[in-house]
């Protein structure tokens, strides 16, 4: 099993190769290869391999932890896209994917020095594992048979699906609601300011009060979002609605990597993150399909949106009866 420190740069290595291959690719038939390399080694193996070892390295404090690790995902979301637009003006869109590989490489001589002493020694790797319900560590496939899974899974992909298709619509949005596109993306840095603040509430939150008594409930801001998209005809209604869906944003990066490793303990909780992960892959294609398709049959978005809404208070409630049943059987860590 390779650790943090081995794989860590081999991800980065592989990222940037994949930014140099999309700088000079001039094949079409091989882009959507590039970008699902781009996407793989760039948003999902570091994230992935962030969170799980966060939430092995730290028990007491995970929720701040993972917290101050999804800090750099934020930020480059809420900064990278202005500065690309940016610097279009003096360089070529292939240059800037050369200046992406360039750092890309440049971070491994960093990642190597910060990962020199991992948390956790070899030696007490093994012994310092944090245990799911029963006292024990599941495997990936005892994770797949047990209900809780699948009470998550609605949540889990849910989230990416209809986010991905709110941000893939934006342009649509606008125009139905009478306002410049100009306008409703000068909101966007009020939702990345309150995904990070909530990021960093919840981190805390999850140390005190645990992720029994909180995941349950992260997803009712993201409720109130889609009612006020929905309904709201005014810029102060879609202000108001990015304050609510950063609620959830947030919170999504912290409670549900904790969960995992909270109920199906450490050892083996690489695997079963992918195995959530790749539902959360499929919601993030599924959501933008979805709702293309619907508006290919006069459902409008105000309409959609009501029922988004809907699903996510069935799947809070999916999530209250998963965690409800199964938190007695962590008494007995």
């Amino acid at each position: 099993m390779l650790r943090v420190k081995q794989i860590g740069p081999i991800i980065m290595a592989l990222l940037a190769v994949s930014c140099l291959i999309m700088a000079f690719n001039q094949w079409v038939a091989l882009l959507p290869i590039i970008i699902f390399c781009l996407r793989l080694f760039g948003q999902g193996l570091p994230t992935h391999i962030a969170t799980v070892a966060m939430s092995r390295w730290f028990v007491a404090n995970r929720g701040k932890a993972l917290s101050v690790a999804n800090l750099g995902f934020s930020i480059g979301e809420a900064t990278l896209p202005f500065i690309v637009v940016l610097i279009l003006v003096y360089f070529a869109w292939q240059e800037i994917w050369v200046i992406a590989a360039g750092l890309a490489f440049l971070s491994i001589p960093a990642l190597i020095w910060l990962l020199r002493e991992e948390r956790s020694p070899l030696s007490m790797a093994k012994e310092n594992q944090s245990k799911g319900m029963d006292a024990r560590h599941w495997t990936r496939n005892e994770a797949l048979s047990h209900p809780l899974f699948w009470f998550m899974v609605p949540a889990f992909m849910g989230f990416p699906a209809f986010i991905t298709a709110f941000f893939f619509l934006q342009v649509h949005f606008a125009e139905v609601k009478g306002w410049e596109h100009l306008e409703l993306v000068s909101m966007f840095p009020v939702y990345t300011g309150c995904a990070i603040g909530a990021m960093f509430l919840s981190g805390i939150l999850l140390d005190k009060f645990g992720t029994v008594n909180l995941i349950p409930y992260f997803q009712l801001p993201i409720v109130i979002a889609f009612l006020m998209f929905s309904f709201g005809e005014t810029l102060l209604s879609a202000f108001v609605g990015f304050i609510f869906l950063g609620l959830s944003a947030g919170a999504n990066t912290t409670l549900p990597n904790a969960f995992w490793a909270e109920f199906f303990g450490t050892k083996h909780l690489g695997s079963i993150k992918a195995a959530a992960a790749a539902a959360m892959v499929l919601g993030s294609a599924i959501g933008p399909a979805l709702t293309g398709i619907l508006l290919d049959f006069e459902f409008t978005l105000n309409i959609q949106y009501i029922f988004i809404s809907i699903f996510f208070i069935i799947s809070s409630f999916s999530m209250w009866l998963g965690v409800s049943k199964s938190k007695k059987y962590l008494l007995d860590k």
